[in-house]
């Protein structure tokens, strides 16, 4: 097996809160992250596979990009995520977006090949999900 990780960028709004809580009790447990901002996310993709004998690649680029493309970029770049079909009821954290992402990816891709999905939101905030439990 050989695993290949792939990088895609978005930028994207969004407000951390709990629709469940106040703004006063939002606002103490997120702080500053309770008001609307937004972030120029990177989303890292690793996918695994056998080499193919003639083309001795392990994973076709053009169909993962189009996939994580189509299924993911698309629908969330330069918009607000908590309007995005796909995250309605979402806490749009960053380990609440990897979870979702993997599950919007996990079915779009051949069976097994996903093994990793991380939404980096800052140079100091990297959230990685691999499926399983959560």
């Amino acid at each position: 097996m050989v695993a290949l990780t792939r990088v895609y960028h978005f930028s994207a709004a969004h407000q951390l809160a709990n629709p469940a809580l106040s703004p006063e009790r939002n606002a103490a447990l997120y702080g500053d992250c309770h008001r609307r901002h937004g972030h120029n996310y990177y989303l890292e993709v690793t996918v695994a596979g056998r080499p193919d004998p003639v083309t001795g690649m392990a994973v076709d680029l053009g169909r993962l990009d189009d996939t994580v493309n189509g299924a993911v970029v698309a629908q969330v770049d330069h918009r607000s995520l908590e309007e995005v079909p796909a995250l309605r009821g979402v806490i749009t954290t960053g380990e609440s977006l990897a979870r979702a992402f993997w599950r919007i990816l996990a079915p779009a891709l051949p069976t097994g090949a996903l093994r990793r999905v991380a939404v980096v939101e800052t140079a100091k905030n990297r959230f990685e999900y691999e499926g399983g439990v959560g």
